[in-house]
């Protein structure tokens, strides 16, 4: 368990998912750049993280025309448009895209037959429901039918996965909630709910990274002050205290007890009395009178 000292934050966070976003990209940038990604930024702030082959592209967009604050593609020729997407908004846990990019960095490693690498067309739902067992495991339920819509909800009901069937349109699914993947959590009212959406061909292990994180049972740290008061209300918030001290063993009281000082003997001696001083000089003899 980490030293108090090094939690950033004051409170554990439960459910993660209204957690909200600690606004510090740095560590969900890390593992691309620590693949040689090249980073760039713009007068309004903005954050540009490109592949050395530019066939993936990320931008951390706080001054972006909408709320899509992370947006992330890939591509099979760098001149068309991209072959998946994905997003997530200002106010989703960092956390999560955290997970996403270091999936995406050992995907990028393996290479493009991987990162590229196209869900089974023949059964599609078969690598949509390996990307939500996860959710499974961790208690979320299946809720009631739609057509062509696969949604599951986590236990408290505040966060939620579709994955819809059948034909999409590409150039919506970049731009808008109609994806693929959407997935969602947060109060129902306020500015406090976050979104993530993950286009048709976004590869199934990229997809179940999110998925991961997000129904993960460990809370997340957070300073209680900074998160949206909606939040603040709607999840259980737990004080990170510093840890009891150690019990000490037999062996610390053995040691203990040989570096014991002596004891003080019985005679106390005053402080003003150890200096050694001078003797008193005699008084003068007078003679006697006769």
């Amino acid at each position: 368990m980490p030293d108090t000292e090094e939690i950033d934050g004051d409170n554990y966070v439960s459910p993660r998912y209204l957690a909200g976003s600690t606004c510090d990209a740095d560590p969900a940038l890390e593992p691309l750049l620590a693949l040689g990604f090249d980073l760039h930024h713009d007068n309004l702030a903005n954050t540009y993280v490109t592949a050395p082959d530019h066939r993936v592209r990320l931008g951390f967009l706080p001054e972006g025309d909408d709320d899509g604050l992370w947006r992330i593609n890939a591509y099979r020729d760098r001149f068309a448009p991209p072959a998946w997407g994905v997003s997530f908004n200002d106010t989703a846990p960092t956390e999560f895209v955290t997970a996403f990019t270091t999936a995406l960095a050992q995907a990028y490693t393996a290479g493009p037959d991987i990162y590229l690498a196209e869900p089974d067309l023949k059964d599609p739902e078969l690598g949509a429901f390996d990307a939500a067992v996860p959710l499974i495991k961790n208690g979320w339920q299946f809720q009631h039918p739609r057509w062509g819509v696969m949604e599951l909800q986590s236990p408290d009901g505040m966060a939620t996965c579709e994955y819809t069937t059948g034909r999409l349109d590409p150039e919506k699914e970049l731009t808008t909630l109609e994806a693929r993947w959407h997935l969602w959590g947060g109060p129902k009212n306020g500015y406090a709910r976050w979104y993530a959406t993950a286009t048709t061909n976004t590869p199934t292990a990229l997809v179940k990274a999110i998925t991961q994180s997000v129904s993960d049972p460990a809370p997340l740290p957070r300073w209680r002050d900074s998160m949206l008061p909606g939040l603040r209300e709607a999840a259980q918030l737990t004080p990170i205290t510093p840890p009891a001290p150690p019990v000490p063993t037999p062996l610390d009281v053995q040691r203990a007890l040989t570096r014991r000082p002596p004891a003080l003997g019985t005679r106390s001696v005053p402080r003003w009395s150890t200096a050694t001083l001078p003797p008193a000089p005699a008084a003068p003899r007078t003679a006697a009178r006769r």
